[in-house]
């Protein structure tokens, strides 16, 4: 039976959910949900954590009818996610491939319990070469349970995917794990948790001197908002 993805909204002071079923082929259905869930946590101005749940790999010939302008369009979704001005939270259970290893790599904070295993899906002979592999790729190409992943599927265990920061823990307790993940990251939240959410991903490809403007420009929209602050 077809599980179709969902983005449910809440009210507005309560966390909003983005369930992944990795086992569906992408399709115009989930890119809507990413769409939706997007939509939702920019009108609460980053007042909201995205709770997003993965599991599930993959079928037989998942690709056959796929077209590289949905393709696109998924892509753009997940990147989307990965810039909104929230905190998203994923929690992985066992095997996740296909949307459900894309939606776990665009997020901020990753929740895995100990059955949880990271597969690059195969279609024709060959892994899916999608933005997974580029998103990998970042955590270490050199690594050997990367590499193995990337060009020949090789599932990434649990105790590898937490060695290699792919998710930022193992847990047998996600409720209390996402409470405390909840708290870590009520500290920022908004368009300040964007802004150092880019920085971060453009340090590793910018210079000191082009990163340094961006950066001091940063300071002083610090500066003026603790300014504000005092004032008020």
């Amino acid at each position: 039976m077809k599980t179709t993805p969902t983005a449910e909204a809440q009210p507005r002071h309560e966390d909003l959910t983005l369930r992944i079923d990795g086992r569906q082929p992408l399709s115009a259905e989930v890119v809507a949900a990413v769409g939706s869930v997007c939509d939702s946590a920019e009108d609460r101005a980053g007042q909201a954590r995205i709770i997003v749940q993965v599991s599930g790999v993959p079928r037989t010939s998942w690709a056959n009818e796929l077209t590289v302008s949905l393709v696109s369009k998924w892509e753009r979704a997940l990147r989307r996610l990965e810039r909104l001005p929230a905190t998203t939270i994923a929690v992985a259970d066992g095997d996740c491939g296909g949307l459900a290893l894309d939606v776990l790599l665009a997020t901020d904070y990753r929740i895995a319990t100990g059955s949880v295993r990271l597969v690059v899906p195969v279609e024709s002979g060959a892994t899916w070469p999608g933005m997974a592999l580029y998103r990998l790729a970042g955590y270490g190409a050199n690594a050997a349970a990367i590499r193995r992943a990337v060009l020949y599927g090789t599932p990434v265990e649990a105790a590898d995917a937490l060695a290699l920061q792919l998710v930022d823990e193992l847990t047998d307790e996600v409720p209390r794990a996402l409470s405390l993940a909840a708290e870590r990251a009520g500290a920022v939240s908004g368009t300040e948790l964007a802004i150092r959410r880019q920085l971060m991903f453009d340090a590793s490809v910018t210079s000191f001197e082009d990163a340094l403007g961006v950066h001091l420009a940063a300071c002083d929209r610090a500066l003026r908002r603790a300014t504000t602050e005092v004032d008020a």
